[in-house]
């Protein structure tokens, strides 16, 4: 009988992805992004574990979106109170906070439980080109460009 090997958690060995969202596909940069967070690029994927590498998007602010959702996608958000709904579209998030369309889109592709949770505290995302995490000696990622230029 095959047994499943399980890997520990000294054996994981976590790089650095640099991600440059300019002129990427808001949805195919998100199943990328959450593909390698969530370690399914790795021969030691396991579903239960946090088998997955940090990356880093930077340049969150040129991503771009198709058709009429500039003007049509909506986001919402909840203070908890009465009345409290606040209704944004895209165009007008992408103004005031890039880093949120790009972080709420990956993180709709991560398990939602604890999991999913400790995956998305290894994404980092940033509204231009300048990032803290130099001294992480971040790999760049090479999106499929035939992919985002549809």
């Amino acid at each position: 009988m095959n047994k499943t090997s399980v890997p520990s958690i000294d054996s994981i060995d976590r790089q650095w992805y640099l991600v440059d969202a300019e002129n990427q596909t808001l949805g195919r940069l998100a199943t990328e992004v959450a593909s390698v967070l969530r370690g399914k690029n790795k021969a030691s994927f396991t579903p239960h574990l946090d088998t997955g590498d940090f990356v880093i998007v930077v340049n969150a602010d040129k991503i771009r979106v198709s058709g009429k959702k500039p003007q049509q996608k909506l986001y919402r958000r909840h203070s908890g109170r009465p009345g409290g709904m606040k209704v944004e579209t895209f165009e007008h998030l992408q103004e005031r906070l890039p880093e949120r369309i790009v972080e709420k889109a990956i993180k709709g592709m991560l398990p939602h439980n604890a999991l999913g949770r400790q995956l998305f505290r290894k994404l980092k995302v940033y509204k231009g080109t300048e990032h803290p995490h130099a001294a992480q000696q971040p790999k760049t990622l090479q999106l499929d460009p035939a992919a985002s230029a549809q």
